[in-house]
């Protein structure tokens, strides 16, 4: 079995740093590896053409090429022809694409394709609540017409997609893994009052809700502190600078416990994660996020949004809090409550670690997508 994954980002010192898209098909790489299966990634738009041989699977680069007339279009038949290629010298099954850009559409594909479903810009845009431009839907609508078979991160994606696009093929729940021995609890003695946020600063992520709460724990918990770690975003209604419209709501006493930080290695990012007391991840648009994943693998207390996908992850007052995040003062009462409570962090977190160990490892997911894999080639 020959699995091609066709992606946009891929975390790789050739390929630079990557979202959550990225860091779950690498996962997936390395677990189907460990299992025998043959398995190529294939990126984009890069800087060089180059194949990279790892440790038992390839990486191609394909370089980005300028064209006189409708680039994007004929770039993506040039990008087509060097994978029909490939496909056929490689003896490769199946192409895995994302629903995300569309990234297939005009390629012209002659191997099987399926499509997983990790949220689309249409998803997030409907999500979000803002409007879709008509190129980016019928890139994405044409992707998912070239795929043969759909699988997604969460069944609430796969609702929301099949809805989005009046799709009829059948669509089977995958969820997104993480492999649990790499990311481990780590002893932490000191009791620090520090909420993390992690991930981009954007407002579909909840941040301007995670802003108005602190203001409510900072006034009754003299010790919190609030550190954002992640990049900041272009705010898509007001066109401004996020952390400009966190800072915006912030009062004069949470701002002063306030910490911001831009991107870190990834490697550290699980040293900030040991460090924190309670993460908070107030979302209003994911499909199966990794951020919440390796948070609840390393036993982390946590407070999150309780939307779609969320109550396939997290259970409510058993692995951590859910929330609906313009609550805030039942969100703010949640991360005091944690914050205070150091019996309840503990056991949310074993109790978030033993349902990652039992359903979104990548030992467990790996054997779901090989059984998806060997029905449909």
């Amino acid at each position: 079995m020959h699995i091609l994954f066709l992606t946009p980002e891929y975390p790789h010192e050739a390929t630079g740093a990557s979202g959550g898209l990225g860091t779950s098909i690498k996962n997936l790489v390395i677990a189907l590896v460990d299992k025998g299966v043959e398995v190529s990634v294939v990126v984009p738009y890069q800087d060089e053409t180059r194949i990279i041989q790892e440790n038992g699977w390839t990486l191609y680069k394909i370089a980005s090429k300028k064209f006189s007339f409708a680039n994007w279009f004929f770039y993506k038949r040039h990008v087509g022809k060097l994978i029909n290629k490939y496909c056929q010298q490689k003896n490769v099954d199946l192409i895995e694409v994302p629903d995300w850009t569309g990234i297939s559409a005009f390629m012209n594909l002659k191997t099987k394709i399926c499509s997983r479903f990790n949220g689309s810009d249409a998803y997030f845009c409907e999500l979000d609540g803002r409007k879709q431009s008509r190129r980016n839907f019928l890139l994405e609508k044409l992707n998912l017409k070239n795929a043969l078979h759909y699988c997604s991160a969460s069944s609430f994606t796969a609702r929301r997609t099949r809805d989005i696009f009046k799709l009829h093929k059948p669509i089977r729940t995958i969820h997104n893994s993480i492999d649990h021995e790499n990311f481990v609890p780590i002893q932490n003695d000191k009791d620090t009052q520090t909420i993390l946020y992690f991930g981009t600063i954007i407002r579909k992520k909840g941040v301007l809700d995670l802003a108005a709460a602190f203001n409510k724990v900072a006034s009754q918990n003299p010790k919190a502190k609030l550190i954002w770690l992640g990049k900041d975003a272009k705010d898509v209604f007001t066109g401004s600078s996020t952390i400009e419209l966190v800072k915006e709501i912030l009062d004069e006493n949470a701002v002063t416990r306030t910490t911001f930080l831009s991107e870190i290695p990834y490697d550290q990012v699980q040293q900030e994660i040991a460090k924190a007391t309670v993460i908070c991840l107030p979302s209003y648009a994911e499909a199966f996020p990794m951020t919440w994943l390796e948070s609840m693998s390393m036993e982390k207390a946590m407070v999150t949004s309780n939307i779609g996908w969320a109550n396939e992850m997290v259970e409510d007052e058993v692995t951590g809090y859910t929330v609906t995040p313009e609550n805030h003062e039942l969100f703010a009462n949640r991360i005091l409550e944690l914050l205070s409570d150091h019996k309840k962090r503990e056991s949310f977190g074993k109790a978030a670690r033993a349902k990652v160990i039992k359903e979104f490892s990548t030992q467990v997911i790996v054997d779901q997508n090989i059984d998806f894999y060997s029905k449909i080639i």
